[in-house]
């Protein structure tokens, strides 16, 4: 009797003190570790603004990771996740006021404009571990050297796409993009600092520079384009218009396009040979934050080894986790689009405010045809017209005031033989 009760509470000790490892399932995606850590960031009943590009987190659909569920459930908070298709429009939003975002997801040039007019907060590290995965080439970047304000998110290029069903001859220039064979057939970026940087490719610019006059000749190519091939000018749509096989190129980023052809094997890319911009996203801690220690969470969250890979099988943009990129099982594992090398390229940096709205305003009379070349050449034709004319007029003028003098003169000389 002693042994049988004796047997019977140790099974019952061995119950009580295993029992997640009897029955409890486990995770699908993280480690009791993992969930403690997150479980215990006090962070349940609040609330995180997430300011992020479209298409641009692993969302739960055909299978994969809905991250921001995951992290809703790990911490406790709500996420208020919301889009935003180009940094300017991310710009205006935040400097409007009227907002509270816990973190954003600006460009390299972005970072550092929004750094050097104080609009980010330092981070804490502490509350962000999972740096020690990031590749240490994608830290201390030039728009954040001192490593303060950002965690690298994403990396990639721009890449020209095209439609093997419209274009015979494979393509190694963006000068195609000007071609009038392919007028209505070319989707172009809806963004200006992605459209002016193909036009500086094809005339050898500085994709930086800060002559005024580099940045009017490359608004008046794009202008020519505009007027020789009327481009369509957006940003996510390109998807489904250049999946629909209608059109015959378009400019967009180079992980994009691995999502283009699941759905349109006809498509084909090339990194131009004048050069392309590689680019460099990252989180960002606003100072219009109200939640702090959930951004934070949220961003060390972004970069564990299983969301940062299913992310990128997502989106298939390059990850600076240096754990996705060693990971074999990675469907984009070695690709030669999403790890190119040998290619030429520029970076974005800040501009200077005169270059800045310089651009604006050339931009927006591209788009709305007030620097057509039709007028650029008319203006230029009236200017010369006018020239010529008020030179005639001059020497017109030049020449009765000589004839004037020279009446006068012999008007006196007969006066004087009178």
């Amino acid at each position: 009797m002693r042994k049988l009760t004796l047997f019977a509470l140790c099974l019952v000790l061995i119950l009580c003190t295993f029992p997640i490892c009897v029955f409890a399932e486990e995770d699908e995606y993280f480690t009791e570790e993992q969930i403690e850590y997150y479980q215990n960031l006090g962070l349940q009943g609040t609330t995180v603004n997430v300011y992020n590009w479209g298409e641009y987190i692993s969302d739960g659909s055909e299978g994969s990771m809905d991250a921001v569920a995951e992290f809703e459930r790990l911490t406790g908070a709500t996420v208020n996740y919301t889009n935003f298709e180009t940094n300017e429009n991310m710009y205006s939003k935040l400097i409007g006021g009227g907002v509270s975002y816990d973190v954003i997801v600006p460009s390299d040039y972005m970072i550092e404009r929004l750094i050097d007019e104080e609009l980010l907060l330092p981070l804490d590290f502490d509350n962000i571990p999972n740096i020690k995965y990031i590749d240490p080439q994608f830290q201390n970047m030039y728009y954040d050297p001192e490593q303060k304000y950002s965690v690298c998110f994403n990396v990639c290029t721009t890449v020209l796409i095209y439609n093997t069903e419209l274009v015979e001859e494979e393509p190694d220039s963006w000068e195609v993009l000007w071609d009038e064979q392919y007028r209505g057939k070319v989707l172009m970026f809806n963004n200006s600092r992605d459209a002016f940087a193909i036009a500086q490719s094809v005339l050898g610019q500085d994709f930086n520079s800060t002559n005024e006059q580099d940045w009017i000749e490359a608004a008046q190519l794009l202008a020519k384009q505009k007027d020789a091939v009327s481009p369509v000018y957006v940003m996510d749509e390109v998807f489904n218009l250049m999946e629909s096989g209608e059109y015959a190129f378009a400019t967009y980023y180079a992980g994009d396009y691995l999502l283009m052809i699941e759905n349109n094997e006809d498509l084909g890319y090339c990194f131009p040979k004048e050069g392309v911009n590689d680019f460099y996203d990252a989180f960002c801690v606003p100072t219009c934050a109200q939640n702090k220690k959930g951004a934070e969470a949220f961003i060390n969250f972004m970069h564990e080894p299983q969301v940062a890979f299913e992310n990128a099988e997502y989106i298939f943009y390059r990850s600076p986790n240096i754990t996705v990129e060693e990971n074999e099982e990675s469907s984009f594992y070695q690709s030669e689009i999403i790890y190119p090398e040998g290619i030429k390229t520029q970076a974005f940096k800040n501009l200077p405010q005169n270059i800045i709205e310089l651009e604006n305003r050339l931009w927006t009379e591209i788009k709305s045809g007030k620097l057509s070349v039709d007028n650029h050449d008319r203006n230029v034709r009236i200017y010369t017209e006018c020239a010529v004319i008020g030179g005639v007029a001059v020497v017109v003028i030049i020449a009765k005031l000589i004839s004037n003098k020279l009446k006068s003169k012999e008007q006196d000389l007969t006066d004087l033989y009178d």
